[in-house]
């Protein structure tokens, strides 16, 4: 039921996003406590704001309402993914190199299975990420095949 709710908003929101000029960066549908939440995280490339995301909010609401893809009752959240942004198609590893990541990864690479380190390059489906072990870097080629989960990671120079 989660992956048919998840693809039922995918393919309603990407039209009110269209027209926002703003791009869908994931959808989660999960339980919390005792209660389901859809959650939509949105953004476009000077970020979004606070306003953009009650229109989709509203937008999406009412497809949602028509389409019924929800059996149970839940509560509906739109907005940016903020600092730790998601990065989940390949699209989005080649928009972040340079930047700080998080991988966790199916099966290990080189001993690694989950790191932080720098994006340095993203081609032929492969991620090259400098990570640091105490005083030393050392660089892993993670196939994209083998990210479980990524993110932009935050950190405190």
């Amino acid at each position: 039921m989660s992956q048919d709710v998840i693809k039922v908003t995918e393919q309603l929101v990407m039209p009110i996003l269209q027209d926002l000029n703003a791009e869908l960066v994931d959808v989660v549908f999960e339980k919390e406590g005792k209660n389901w939440f859809l959650r939509v995280f949105i953004d476009k490339e000077n970020g979004i704001d606070i306003e953009e995301c009650g229109i989709v909010s509203e937008k999406l609401s009412e497809k949602l309402d028509e389409e019924d893809p929800v059996e149970s009752p839940y509560f509906l959240d739109v907005s940016s993914p903020g600092a730790e942004r998601p990065l989940k198609k390949k699209e989005d590893f080649e928009k972040y190199v340079g930047e700080y990541v998080y991988m966790k990864l199916y099966e290990p690479v080189e001993g690694e299975k989950e790191f932080e380190g720098t994006l340095r390059s993203f081609h032929d489906e492969v991620a090259e990420v400098e990570i640091r072990i105490k005083t030393r870097r050392k660089t892993l080629e993670v196939p994209f095949n083998k990210i479980a989960k990524a993110r932009l990671a935050v950190t405190f120079n």
